[in-house]
């Protein structure tokens, strides 16, 4: 019987997993070994490869090979109403040799297998417990992006030794339109030593409440495995802390390189050291040439006006690792597919995202820390910066001309948002944080005193400059206030720009090697109407209990929850859109629902999150809410209603309604 090229690689990378699983170099190391001291005869010269396998399958090597490799039934892809059409290298999870998990393998294609074989040295969970079996515990996710791909690794308990065993398919292709041209063909040695792409792996650590912290960032150059002659390389990668923590090992991974198919022409080590060493002075080249440049511009930025010197003009900001970067390379134009459908849903996409600062060791004030995108991502929270940046990518992605402002906000603390700026000159401020909108109305200072002047209506006090992926511009008008600030950015002696060649000599994509790549945006990682379920069914379970212990019963009206429906939904569209709807339709419903002489009560909120208790926990903190959960009286219902709504990544909205209906006893 003969395999297909892609399923015969396909059968080959199953059984050499399964060998690398069982440490089958090792059990054949220790019986050449015995071999060679006990079994031969002084006589013989030489170990036959007959008297080797003879020796294997006495000690039973062969059949415990042949006895744990399972295979499972294929179901053909039409079956499943599947077309048999090429698909990209998929994430490869050995987790049970009994369920295989399928990936499709272009035979035309060349493809980096890189294998988690474990990690070691976390020593900041030395002392952590053995988890007992079904006990919630904090864990460890780490993250890949290479070239367009984006994988993870199953979650595993947190440990000074986490078992983190995992394996990845990474397609090499070409640059070019994948599938068609030159991106189709094949990458051989030359063309894969130029791809300075690294892989992004980011570890994340999931806490027993669901919160998540970031424990390093790291950028794994790959291409050392050009030079093996088996094509396959083992190397330990140190992690690295982020932020204050930036200079200590957080723990160290264990990995393997496999390149399929193997190069019929290596590489030199000294060759690849070479070109790693060049590329790393033509990037130091030109940051030196930009500080030199930024420097200046600098200085003549000061000498314009003496109040510059306390303007908020930031030109660099440090990233989760504490390297310094212009800040126009934390922006790229970044399209979302089909996953974002308008500009405002994308504004609402970034609100949803959590708010948190870098942490501080000790006093001294806020801790800088401007996250790359895939950390952010991963960690699903960040600082405004991080969320500005975004939603200033994906603007400029829905072809907005969009900039992120650096200004203030009252009380003069530091704040970051976005502006776009319309083809009639309209300026619309977007707040990252929220997803609030607000048009930007310039006072004039010179106009006379009884003559009506526009009310600002957003939060912003003060802006120093303004900047994108290609543009930085400082504020140099006699006043930073907002409301009195014009944006024509094409004024000279308002507005002190930096000269776009020199600003894409750093931040323009591939410029440098020292910028993070662009990663994708994920689809939804949650079932909307699995999660909606799963939670109202939670709720309604901690209300029975709560009211239990108060000594009160519980009779649920479901039809009333049903009803809730239509105003949790025209919740989350009025956060999409701005604009109000259906809320006639969901009166005239309740009124429907209530009899004569009852009264009615409900009490809405949003979280960002779908943990039950934490949810419930926050309602009861509100009295409206108690009121309603702890409600006494003549024939007492109950209606609670959750709608999860899952945006990109692990971002959700989730709406809850508490209600109650009762009759009114004077």
């Amino acid at each position: 019987m003969s395999l297909p090229p892609e399923k015969a690689s396909e059968l080959k990378q199953i059984i050499h997993n399964h060998l690398i699983k069982i440490n089958i170099h090792g059990k054949i190391r220790d019986v050449l070994a015995e071999t060679v001291r006990e079994d031969l005869d002084p006589g013989h010269s030489s170990l036959s490869e007959e008297d080797f396998l003879r020796a294997l399958q006495r000690r039973g090597i062969v059949d415990d090979v042949m006895k744990d490799l399972h295979f499972s039934k294929e179901v053909p892809d039409t079956e499943l109403g599947l077309q048999n059409t090429p698909k990209p290298a998929t994430h490869f999870i050995d987790k049970d040799p009994t369920k295989l998990k399928k990936t499709n393998m272009d035979p035309a294609r060349r493809y980096l297998y890189l294998q988690v074989l474990g990690g070691k040295a976390f020593l900041e969970h030395l002392q952590e417990p053995e988890p007992l079996p079904g006990q919630v515990c904090s864990t460890f996710t780490l993250y890949l992006h290479f070239r367009n791909q984006r994988f993870h690794s199953k979650p595993v308990p947190c440990a000074c030794e986490p078992d983190l065993q995992e394996g990845f398919l990474l397609e090499i292709h070409r640059e070019g339109r994948r599938g068609g041209g030159d991106g189709s063909k094949m990458a051989d040695a030359t063309t894969m030593l130029s791809i300075c792409d690294p892989v992004h792996l980011v570890l994340i650590k999931r806490d027993t409440s669901s919160e998540t912290t970031l424990v390093s960032s790291y950028f794994l150059d790959w291409r050392t495995v050009l030079s093996s002659p088996s094509g396959k390389t083992s190397i330990a990668v140190e992690l690295l802390g982020v932020g204050v923590e930036c200079k200590v090992t957080a723990g160290v991974l264990n990995m393997s390189l496999d390149l399929y198919p193997p190069l019929s022409e290596i590489l030199s080590p000294d060759i690849i050291t070479t070109q790693q060493s060049l590329e790393r002075q033509k990037t130091a080249e030109k940051e030196r040439l930009f500080l030199v440049y930024a420097k200046q511009w600098w200085r003549e930025f000061l000498e314009i006006r003496q109040a510059n010197q306390s303007k908020l003009v930031k030109i660099f900001a440090q990233d989760e690792n504490g390297v310094n970067r212009p800040v126009c390379s934390y922006v790229r134009v970044l399209r979302a597919g089909r996953l974002l459908e308008s500009p405002r849903q994308a504004a609402r996409f970034v609100s949803l995202l959590g708010l948190e600062k870098a942490p501080v060791v000790g006093g001294g004030g806020k801790q800088e820390q401007w996250c790359s995108l895939l950390a952010f991502l991963c960690r699903n929270k960040g600082d405004c910066e991080d969320h500005a940046t975004l939603l200033c990518s994906l603007l400029l992605g829905f072809g907005l001309d969009a900039y992120v402002c650096v200004g203030t906000k009252p009380k003069s603390l530091a704040h970051t948002w976005v502006m776009t700026r319309g083809t009639d000159s309209t300026i619309t401020f977007w707040e990252s944080l929220t997803a609030h909108r607000y048009l930007h109305q310039a006072i004039d200072p010179d106009a006379p005193p009884l003559a009506p002047q526009p009310r600002p209506s957003y939060p912003y006090r003060t802006i120093g400059c303004v900047f994108n992926h290609r543009s930085f511009l400082a504020n140099c008008q006699p006043s930073d206030a907002v409301e009195l600030c014009s944006f024509d950015f094409h004024n000279q002696s308002q507005w002190k720009a930096m000269s776009e060649e020199a600003v894409g000599s750093v931040c323009s994509p591939g410029s440098t090697t020292s910028l993070p790549p662009l990663p994708p945006l994920c689809g939804p990682s949650l079932e909307p109407s699995a999660a909606s379920n799963q939670l109202e069914l939670e709720l309604r379970y901690l209300v029975v209990e709560h009211r239990k212990d108060l000594g009160l019963a519980t009779v649920w009206d479901d039809h009333l929850s049903y009803v809730l429906s239509s105003a949790l939904a025209a919740y989350e569209l009025e956060r999409c859109t701005g604009t109000s709807c259906g809320n006639e339709e969901f009166q005239d419903a309740v009124r429907r629902a209530v009899p004569d002489g009852h009264t009615f009560k409900g009490f809405p909120i949003h979280f960002l999150h779908h943990n039950a208790r934490r949810a419930f926990a926050t309602c009861l903190r509100s009295p409206f809410c108690d009121e309603i959960v702890c409600c006494r009286g003549d024939h007492v219902r109950l209606a609670v209603r959750v709608r999860v709504f899952a945006y990109p990544e692990s971002a959700c909205a989730v709406w809850v309604m508490f209600a109650c209906k009762y009759r009114s006893v004077l």
